[in-house]
């Protein structure tokens, strides 16, 4: 049988043991250590090493070939803007060419002019109809088209009204008259014809 010191003893570590804190959250029962801390991580073996390496030479590898690709990327993009420069920078090289022997007939037309030989009048005509010809046929060859306006309706996408004028004899809003000729690139307008548009006679 217990005395009452005995009892108040036994009361008092109970107690206590009830007050220490447990992970479970079981009163009285005390914290188990970790049993994960303090293990020693296992060596790695030949073959985890060799397999690692390998996959740092393969990395390695990878990189220094995204780099080269990266170097190329960028000579390419300087090299297309470069030419892509010199392209726009020369685009009428090769119709200047042909336009330069054209303009050596005009030295030799205005060499003729300035003669002495008989006939001097004759020569400058056949000169200027060779040098017509011949820029002519340069433009053609270059995409160039004449718009000839004559006789037919107006229209406004490829002609330009600079009057109007009564006819009795051509339809109102019928090119009475071309002034000037004009001129596209395949079907891009370069300079529209100047014509005279014909209106009806006033009573």
């Amino acid at each position: 049988m217990m005395t009452n010191d005995e009892t108040k003893s036994t009361v008092t570590e109970n107690e206590a043991m009830a007050d220490v804190p447990s992970d479970t959250g079981a009163p009285g029962v005390l914290p188990q250590p970790d049993a994960s801390q303090g293990v020693e991580l296992e060596p790695l073996t030949a073959e985890q090493l060799d397999e690692l390496k390998a996959k740092a030479a393969k990395s390695d590898e990878h990189w220094e070939r995204l780099l080269r690709m990266s170097a190329d990327f960028e000579n390419f993009k300087k090299r297309a803007a470069r030419e892509r420069l010199d392209a726009i920078k020369f685009a009428n090289e090769s119709l200047l060419s042909k336009l330069i022997p054209i303009l050596d007939n005009f030295d030799m037309a205005v060499t003729a002019a300035n003669g002495t030989q008989e006939n001097v009048l004759e020569s400058i005509k056949t000169g200027v109809q060779m040098i017509h010809g011949q820029l002519k046929a340069v433009l053609t060859e270059s995409g160039v088209e004449e718009i000839d306006a004559t006789d037919k309706p107006f229209d406004p996408v490829w002609h330009e009204a600079v009057s109007q004028q009564e006819s009795a004899d051509f339809p109102e809003g019928s090119v009475l008259q071309q002034i000037r000729k004009g001129y596209k690139l395949k079907e891009r307008l370069i300079r529209p014809a100047s014509v005279v548009v014909a209106k009806k006679t006033v009573q």
